[in-house]
Order: C-alpha cells, then structure tokens, then sequence
C-alpha cells in the first residue's frame, strides 16, 4: 500500500489487519480501500485483500463515477447486488468490480476531516446480497479505519 502515512507507527499494518480480519469475518471474496487524492477528485484504490490480481493498484476513477466515486460524493453506503445488472451507469465505470469479477459489492464512506474521502468495499465473485448485519460489520470496520487514518494525519 502506498498511502503516505504508511510509515507511521503502523498504519499500514493495521489497515491491512483490518481488511484481512473483515475478509475472514464476512467470507467474502475481496476487501479493497479507496482514498480521493489529496490534490484533486480522482480516487484510487490503496490496498485490497482477496484480490485477485494486481489490477486495482492501477484503477483511478472520477469523483462521482463508478462505486468508491459515487459513495465519496454522496457520503452514504452503496450496494451493487448482481453486477452488471441493475447498475446506474455503464459497466465500465465500474473498473474495481470488472478486474475483480465481482458480482455483488457494499461499500461504505470513510470520512477525513468531517469530509468523506475514502471508501471500504467488500465484495463476492458469486450473488450474494450483504445482509444488515454484515452492513453494520463493514460500517464498524471504515469507523475504525477513519480513526486510524484521521490519526495519523494529525500527527
């Protein structure tokens, strides 16, 4: 992961701890961060657990665009269920979910700042709909995650 923070009293390692224990807890396929850019509206995926491939190092997508673009400009959780089904959009602006073959996805907001700048996802390569109390697992999980990244910026 090339988050700037990473070299900060382990950061890193807690991020990944996090995602690997929430991969393990849901038994889904692929837990992924997503962080906006700090110099402009593109968000980029930072790290990812399950992956299948190294793809989503090189996914950059528009504010507003695709699942981690539309959950930072709305704030709020977003569910794809049954992937390219039932979509706002096109396939393609949903390149996390096409270079991981993910069918069904629920990603929430991470908020920096008071502002929401990053997005946990979990996603399945078969159907499946997350249920509410799989929500409130990855919900916990970004709170944790926004504690240790607005933490660290801090320091």
């Amino acid at each position: 992961m090339d988050y700037k923070g990473c070299n900060r009293e382990g950061t890193c390692q807690h991020i990944e701890a996090c995602c690997e224990e929430l991969l393990a807890e849901l038994g889904c396929n692929f837990v992924g961060l997503a962080i906006q850019n700090s110099d402009g509206p593109d968000v980029r995926w930072h790290y990812a657990a399950g992956n299948s491939n190294d793809k989503y190092m090189r996914i950059t997508v528009r504010y507003g665009k695709g699942i981690a673009g539309k959950v930072i400009s709305t704030g709020r959780p977003m569910t794809v269920e049954d992937f390219p089904n039932h979509i706002t959009g096109k396939a393609l602006e949903y390149p996390i979910m096409l270079a991981e073959n993910l069918l069904s996805a629920y990603a929430a907001p991470i908020q920096m700042n008071g502002m929401p700048k990053g997005v946990l996802l979990v996603g399945s390569r078969t159907k499946r709909i997350f249920s509410e109390a799989e929500h409130r697992v990855v919900l916990r999980a970004a709170k944790g995650l926004e504690e240790t990244l607005n933490n660290n910026r801090r320091k």
